[in-house]
């Protein structure tokens, strides 16, 4: 009796995701995808990409004090960054050879093929230092489907209250993931996930203070 292994599958649910999910995928394969050996040689260079992704989110920025024009402007940019994503999952698809970790080393998520999804390790904070004026390094614990992490930052205020999470970035660099543009003399409370695995993201670390320079 032969058995059949099942045809992993590219996940294309970002189509069908929001504004936010589709920039934000764009920016994990500009990481994680060009470079990567595993896809030598992308259907287009990682300038087409970011180009696309920065008029897109140029796009999003001028509806929300535009009119239609600028709703329709934002759906073009929307479908052509789209578009190309398509593109890419198609490629790494033929080129992952039914391999989940190459796979998911692009920086796309797999379809499941079973009812247990790949979870990702809720990352640990093993150290932060001051790098440049105004920047943190981070370093975490690396999972090994991890394929890329995303910082946020928020300001301690009076009480040691932590203000608004914001946004830090992405980096594949578990050793060193930089926080750029704070302000010296502040203290920031700090959390990482990684992103990867089937299951998409990690929860969020616990938070851990420190001082920009």
């Amino acid at each position: 009796m032969s058995t059949h292994t099942p045809q992993l599958r590219v996940s294309l649910a970002f189509a069908d995701g929001t504004d936010f999910t589709v920039e934000k995928l764009a920016g994990i394969l500009l990481v994680s995808l060009f470079g990567n050996a595993n896809f030598p040689t992308p259907p287009f260079a990682s300038t087409v990409l970011d180009t696309a992704r920065n008029e897109f989110l140029d796009a999003i920025d001028a509806q929300e004090n535009g009119g239609k024009a600028a709703t329709a402007d934002k759906a073009n940019k929307r479908e052509a960054l789209i578009a190309l994503l398509r593109q890419l999952a198609a490629y790494v698809q033929d080129k992952s050879a039914n391999d989940l970790a190459k796979l998911l080393s692009s920086g796309f998520d797999a379809v499941s093929t079973s009812h247990a999804p790949v979870l990702l390790a809720k990352p640990v904070i093993k150290k932060i230092k001051t790098g440049l004026s105004g920047q943190l390094l981070v370093q975490v614990t690396s999972d090994k489907n991890a394929k890329t992490f995303e910082s946020r930052f928020a300001l301690i205020g009076a009480g040691g209250t932590p203000g608004p999470w914001q946004d830090g970035g992405l980096s594949s660099n578990s050793r060193a993931l930089p926080i750029n543009g704070l302000t010296p003399g502040q203290t920031y409370a700090v959390q990482v996930r990684a992103i990867g695995g089937s299951a998409g993201y990690s929860d969020w670390s616990d938070p851990v203070s420190h001082m920009a320079m």
